[in-house]
C-alpha cells in the first residue's frame, strides 16, 4: 500500500460537478492498493498516518499530530500510486489491485482510521472520476510505501 500524505488548510472532492467531502485543517490521504496489501498493512499505516507529527505547535515546530489538534482526514484512492515506469513512457499499472480486492481494503482503511482517529473521516468514492482540490500547508507532503517501512 503506498500512500501521499499532504498536510492542508482545506481540501474537498467533487464527483459529477457535486461535492462529495471536504475538510479545512487536517491531512489529505491519497491510497494505492496492490494485490500484496493485507490487513496488517492497513493497521500499521492507520497508525502511522494519525501519529505522525507533522502539525506546528506553539514554537512553530512540527510536533503535533491529527489527534493532537482534532484535525480531519480526507481519504481518497488513487490507483495510479501504483505506476510502474520502468519500461517505455506509458506507465504499466498491473500492481495496482482491481475492484474486487481493492474495495474491501480501502473499506477496512476507512474504518481503521476511523477508529484510530475517535471520529468520522472524509472520503472520496472509488473509482470515480474525482477532482480533487488541496491548499497544501508549508508545503508538507510525505510518502509512505508499507513494503519499505521506514
Amino acid at each position: 500500500m503506498k500512500v501521499v500524505i499532504q498536510r492542508v488548510t482545506k481540501s474537498s472532492v467533487t464527483i459529477d460537478g457535486k461535492l462529495k467531502s471536504s475538510i479545512g485543517l487536517g491531512i489529505l490521504v491519497l491510497v494505492g492498493i496492490e494485490d500484496a496489501d493485507t490487513v496488517d498493512d492497513i493497521i500499521w499505516l492507520s497508525s502511522k498516518i494519525i501519529n505522525l507529527r507533522i502539525f506546528n505547535d506553539e514554537n512553530g515546530v512540527m510536533n503535533l499530530s491529527l489527534k493532537g489538534l482534532d484535525a480531519e482526514l480526507l481519504l481518497i484512492s488513487q490507483f495510479t500510486l501504483q505506476a510502474s515506469t520502468k519500461k517505455g513512457n506509458r506507465p504499466s499499472y498491473l500492481k495496482a489491485s482491481k475492484p474486487e480486492i481493492a474495495i474491501p481494503l480501502y473499506e477496512k482503511m476507512i474504518a481503521q482510521l476511523e477508529s484510530d482517529l475517535g471520529k468520522p473521516i472524509q472520503t472520496g468514492q472509488f473509482g470515480s472520476d474525482m477532482k480533487v482540490e488541496l491548499l497544501n500547508d508549508g508545503p508538507v507532503t510525505i510518502i509512505i510505501d508499507t513494503k519499505n517501512r521506514e
